[in-house]
């Protein structure tokens, strides 16, 4: 599906991985779409494992349906269904995600959001997505820093200390 809709209303696109930083972009892009009476359009990308050749080979629904599912398990997870006063427009889209969100967020009124990925010094190897999205997008874009609650779950892995001045 394009982002080629002719309709009038105004939309908020955010790419939905169901990582910690997509689903902290998903919660905060309810924040613009109530403010502009938006659509929020929640958008999965996926590519089947093996390219165009494995997709070939393939069931047409294989890699469409889990893609799907997981999209709903994220926002059943996030909203318990839908998010109140906000009209939800799921699609799921086959692409890589950064093509993928610029090519559907491509009117001037709509805003994409996107989660943007670790801090520090693995940043560097990270945040392809928003990176593309930065530099391709013809509208606004919102990069979303990761939660702090990230920082607490990867040090708690790492068994490090956690100052919370530096939540």
């Amino acid at each position: 599906m394009s982002g080629d809709d002719t309709s009038a209303v105004a939309r908020v696109v955010v790419g939905v991985s169901g990582s910690l930083s997509s689903v902290t972009a998903l919660w905060w892009a309810t924040t613009p779409a109530r403010r502009l009476g938006a659509e929020l359009w929640p958008v999965p990308a996926w590519a089947p494992p093996g390219g165009d050749a494995a997709a070939r080979r393939s069931a047409a629904g294989e890699w469409q349906r889990p893609a799907e599912q997981r999209l709903a398990a994220v926002l059943d997870e996030v909203f318990g269904a839908e998010p109140a006063g906000v009209p939800t427009h799921p699609v799921v889209v086959r692409d890589s995600p950064g093509r993928a969100l610029v090519r559907i967020a491509d009117r001037e009124d709509d805003v994409l959001v996107v989660g943007a990925g670790r801090r520090g010094l693995r940043r560097a190897f990270t945040g392809r997505v928003s990176r593309h999205c930065l530099a391709h997008a013809s509208c606004p874009v919102l990069a979303v820093p990761p939660s702090p609650l990230q920082t607490v779950h990867r040090r708690n892995a790492w068994h490090l200390r956690i100052d919370t001045r530096d939540l």
